[in-house]
């Protein structure tokens, strides 16, 4: 009989965690619509998760941008040089459509405001002095209160400094990066739970007209990605290239992005990738370099969700947004792109950074990234599959100008 429940686990551990979040927003659904009061009580459940998150999220970003930095190798001679361009210059136009298409269709979220003060700020002025008056904050004032502006800048000079330390040194900082990616592993675990008490609470006290604001927010999160997939990234291709890009893009979106769609992670796809550079004859030196690193840098898809979930929440709240601010923001989104964590729903741990340039505080934002959760099923699987599809896409158009320039 003891051997029950250890069978029991092994048999949910063997399903994925899609299913499971699947199963938990179905079974929250159901709830609310079979017995409201008791959906009602299921609160707690999500205040948990969320709280979770919360209390996870600041050290995540301060750990693994800091060991990222501290451990990154250099002196390796490839062509690296323009596909980074490619990737930065990829995911910063997709957060500019994010940002375009936020405001031609904007999403209403069911968001609890009471009893937090919101302080929105007057224009791009406010908004660089909050930034720079964040960027300056305490490193414990910044963890303790969520700052993710300080916690970012602090990372970063902490990992540079860092790399002249000793080796033995970064391999410690490295460990720890691992150590706090486990336990955002393990609060991820209790995504299905969060998620049904979430919605299922949700449901009962706002009806279900919320689930319409989820599904349109996904509508415009699932179509930014599909024009970036489409038409910008064929437009950066072909700017390089100067032929018909689609060729190559069908091929991307065929062979790496089904295969990320539903491995649900960048690192996971990075074999998959590899061997599609191998068999589209690319030059090795470089895409041995290039498709690791775009697994952790390229990340339109990233920035079209921390885009588009933050504009979500400040026209929920009434926000005016200048378009000074909008660049701002798309600027701000694509560099948090970059440090997205590798875990599912990383990109979603960002959104508080985005959300904190609109004076939006952490109780608010955290509840945007719950409701990024509930919709994630679809939003990440796609999501990863436009950052690694595009992994290939760059480095072939890198590397195919390489040939053009100096034919063999």
């Amino acid at each position: 009989m003891s051997a029950a429940p250890p069978a029991l686990l092994h048999r949910l551990k063997r399903i994925s965690l899609v299913t499971q979040i699947i199963i938990g927003l179905i079974a929250g659904i159901a709830l609310a619509l079979l017995a409201p009061e008791v959906a009602k009580s299921t609160t707690l459940i999500g205040k948990l998760f969320v709280t979770a998150l919360k209390a996870v999220a600041p050290i995540l970003v301060f750990v693994l941008v800091m060991a990222s930095i501290a451990n990154h190798k250099v002196g390796q001679e490839t062509h690296i040089r323009p596909i980074l361009y490619l990737y930065l210059l990829g995911t910063f136009a997709a957060a500019v459509v994010a940002v375009v298409a936020s405001t031609l269709f904007p999403s209403n979220l069911v968001l609890t405001t009471h009893d937090v003060a919101i302080s929105a700020p007057g224009g791009i002025g406010e908004v660089l002095q909050s930034l720079l008056l964040s960027v300056v904050d305490n490193p414990v004032s910044a963890l303790m209160n969520a700052n993710f502006i300080g916690i970012l800048a602090w990372a970063i000079g902490m990992g540079v400094a860092i790399r002249h330390a000793g080796d033995t040194t970064r391999e410690v900082l490295g460990d720890l990066s691992n150590g706090v990616t486990l336990i955002v592993r393990m609060v991820i675990c209790f995504a299905p739970l969060g998620i049904f008490g979430l919605v299922a609470s949700t449901l009962a006290t706002s009806g279900f007209g919320a689930l319409i604001g989820y599904v349109h927010l996904l509508a415009v999160l699932l179509g930014c990605m599909l024009f970036v997939a489409l038409v910008m990234n064929p437009i950066i291709v072909f700017w390089k290239l100067r032929r018909n890009p689609y060729p190559l893009v069908w091929t991307c979106l065929r062979e790496s992005g089904i295969t990320a769609f539903f491995t649900r992670s960048s690192a996971a796809n990075i074999p998959v990738n590899l061997e599609l550079s191998k068999r589209l004859g690319l030059h090795e030196d470089t895409y041995s370099v290039s498709i690791p690193l775009g697994a952790t840098i390229n990340m339109a898809g990233a920035a079209i969700t921390i885009t588009v979930l933050t504009l979500a929440a400040v026209h929920t709240l009434g926000i005016a947004v200048d378009i000074p601010t909008a660049i701002l923001l798309s600027v701000v989104a694509a560099i948090c792109a970059c440090g997205a964590s590798g875990v599912a729903g990383g990109s979603l741990l960002l959104i508080p950074l985005a959300c904190s340039l609109f004076g939006i505080p952490s109780e608010i934002a955290m509840q945007v990234v719950a409701v990024g959760f509930i919709i994630g099923v679809l939003q990440d699987s796609a999501e990863t599959a436009l950052n690694s599809s595009t992994d290939v896409l760059f480095t072939a158009a890198a590397c195919l100008r390489e040939e053009q320039k100096n034919p063999a």
